[in-house]
């Protein structure tokens, strides 16, 4: 079976089961992290309910052309083969900038014990996000913070 037609059965599964309005459509399918461990690792933490939220380079939605998310929307998350896992809603969107974070916001990703190992690995990320723009990473870089909810597994 192709991933394309197993992740649409999936959220058909989804509406059928929770009885969702048939008309609702998810907006995207994707896996969290950029290699393999994190992918295992972030996916493991979103299914148990300790990672509620992400953040991403707010630059890229506009050079991607892509839609920021908008609390209400739907997800399908998937591990690194595109298997779908569970599907998420998001419930809160806010804009911040690297520099400006603080621990109560970023715990909500569950991936740190604080601040500095949240910086650190971030900035890791953020840093080959924007080589692939060929952009030099800066601390005062806007942030997209999205916080959701697992609503189906």
């Amino acid at each position: 079976m192709k991933m394309e037609q197993k992740i649409r059965e999936y959220w058909e599964k989804f509406k059928l089961d929770t009885n969702a309005d048939q008309d609702l459509n998810y907006k995207e399918d994707f896996c969290f992290g950029y290699d393999e461990r994190t992918y295992k690792e972030l996916l493991k933490l979103v299914l148990e309910g300790k990672k509620k939220a992400t953040s991403s380079a707010l630059f890229q939605y506009e050079k991607d052309n892509e839609e920021e998310p908008r609390v209400g929307d739907y997800a399908i998350v998937t591990d690194s083969l595109r298997n779908p896992k569970c599907i998420i809603k998001t419930t809160n969107v806010r804009y911040i900038k690297f520099n400006e974070m603080n621990y109560d916001i970023c715990k909500l990703e569950g991936e740190d014990e604080n601040l500095e190992s949240w910086k650190e690995e971030h900035r890791r990320f953020f840093t080959s996000v924007f080589k692939r723009y060929n952009l030099n990473f800066t601390e005062d870089m806007d942030i997209l913070f999205e916080e959701f909810e697992v609503v189906y597994r």
